[in-house]
């Protein structure tokens, strides 16, 4: 019996998801014999199960508060009635119209172009596609490969055997067709966090379980301490859980939580939502068996400018990269990867945009540009302008004044370096100040852009004041800085 054919390309791309179909266009550029292979569904983790579905369910949630508060303003309804149904109807039509937009746009790719299948690796260039359920396996000879084969959830050792269906992950959140009695979410990072306050918000009983204190994605102390305070009045939290041993009692979920104090809670669901991070596909694609260097997690090693892997003609982009798991640089490492692979072995350095993150809860998180600890890290010599909400005007006109900002600007230039915020409006203060460090500018040259009244952005403002009174308004002598230390 003679072995699968193989068919031959000069690039195959792993995976059709943001980077997948960023790599695919790039490569287009190029060359027209470019084949893309998925395992899956088509449809884009921000599409099917991230971004957009979280943001319906934040959606749905910040209506009901905005009812359930609107007596501050002299504004009585009747008590807000939230039909869960309703709710989960809507997340689901809305989620599976934006996941048609990208299933639409890969049907218009020629069907040459399209295999189905998952890809193993048993050389540089050279993959075995099996398509599962039947037809035998495709061989496929690549010139060039990116791998964009995107992440999974992680889920604690022995969870998923103790808990059955009773454990979650995020990914099954937006199939629900009717919203939980209660839920344990554990992991108060990004996903943990907009889901526990929009489902507490929905009249969910919930708790949000973390390690650390942490809350959210912030690294500047300041802010740290503050988020677990803003966000407490509204969401039960057990931020310092050591231990977490969940178990199922009849239909139950029963939380046994052993504090940093050593004090132990025990507390029921009816479910458990593992928010516990993400992992890198890549077991199952062989990468052993390619010339790619590996770290110790056997994840490629990389150059984030190029996307090339080591200097063989393998390149990465998106999730599985483990770099900056966000929709916007996951399209542009697949545009960078995917227009190198096909031009290789011209191999090209790309620039990357200003870092900018943002947290959808409410008052909102956001990182722009240089984060606290990486400055710290990178032993930036830098200094630290601050602003409160609580008392900023439009804040407390629209009853948003919760949260602070803090901005970060380079002692020896005067340059602004970033900013870490918990407050209102996140969102948008944080690509006017991600755009502000792609420029390069100065906060002098901030200072003097227009500031209109009454607008959040005043609270802006403010902080760069500081900040500017901190620099000495310019170039300030590296000596003074040294003295007071980084961000003193």
């Amino acid at each position: 019996m003679s072995g699968p054919a193989t068919l031959h390309v000069d690039v195959a791309i792993i995976g059709a998801g943001t980077a997948g179909m960023s790599a695919y266009r790039a490569a287009l550029q190029h060359t027209s014999r470019v084949l893309v292979i998925e395992s899956g569904p088509y449809g884009t983790t921000c599409a099917r199960v991230g971004c957009m579905p979280s943001k319906l369910l934040i959606a749905a949630a910040d209506a009901a508060h905005a009812v359930a508060h609107a007596g501050r303003f002299g504004v009585f309804a009747r008590p807000a009635r939230i039909d869960g149904a309703a709710v989960m109807a809507r997340v689901r039509d809305e989620r599976d119209r934006f996941v048609g937009f990208v299933t639409q746009a890969v049907e218009r790719w020629p069907e040459a172009h399209k295999l189905t299948g998952r890809a193993h690796f048993e050389g540089d260039g050279s993959l075995l596609v099996d398509p599962g359920d039947g037809p035998p396996p495709q061989r496929v000879r690549a010139d060039r490969v990116v791998i964009a084969t995107g992440s999974h959830p992680a889920v604690p050792t022995g969870w998923r055997e103790a808990l059955g269906d009773r454990l979650i992950v995020n990914d099954e959140v937006f199939a629900w067709t009717d919203l939980p009695r209660s839920l344990a979410v554990v992991g108060a990072g990004v996903m943990g966090l907009e889901i526990a306050q929009a489902l507490a918000r929905l009249g969910v009983r919930v708790r949000l379980y973390g390690r650390g204190g942490r809350l959210g994605p912030l690294t500047d102390p300041e802010l740290q301490a503050l988020a677990p305070e803003v966000f407490a009045h509204e969401l039960p939290m057990t931020l310092d859980a050591e231990q977490l041993q969940p178990r199922i009692e009849g239909d139950a979920v029963v939380v046994r939580c052993t504090r940093a104090d050593g004090m132990v809670f025990e507390e029921s669901f009816e479910l458990l939502l593992a928010a516990t991070g993400r992992r890198p596909n890549v077991d199952g694609l062989g990468l052993q068996h390619t010339a790619a260097p590996l770290d110790a997690a056997g994840l490629p090693l990389f150059d984030r400018r190029t996307g090339q892997i080591g200097a063989t003609s393998l390149f990465i982009a998106g999730d599985v990269a483990d770099d900056r798991p966000l929709l916007h640089e996951a399209a542009d490492e697949g545009r960078i990867a995917g227009d190198n692979a096909g031009r290789f072995p011209d191999v090209r350095v790309r620039p990357r945009r200003a870092p900018l993150a943002v947290v959808f809860c409410e008052p909102q998180m956001m990182l722009a540009g240089a984060s606290h600890a990486e400055l710290k890290a990178a032993g930036v010599h830098y200094e630290v302008g601050a602003a409160s909400f609580e008392d900023q005007g439009r804040s407390r006109v629209i009853g948003r004044n919760r949260g602070a900002l803090r901005v970060y600007g380079e002692c020896e230039t005067g340059r602004f370096l970033g900013a870490e915020m918990l407050g209102p409006a996140a969102e948008h203060i944080g690509h006017l100040l991600a755009w502000s460090v792609q420029r390069g500018d100065s906060v002098q040259q901030m200072l003097d852009s227009p500031f209109y009244h009454p607008v959040i952005e005043e609270g802006l403002r403010t902080a760069l004041r500081q900040l500017q009174r901190a620099l000495r308004m310019g170039p300030v002598p590296v000596e003074r800085c040294m003295d007071c230390g980084p961000g003193g």
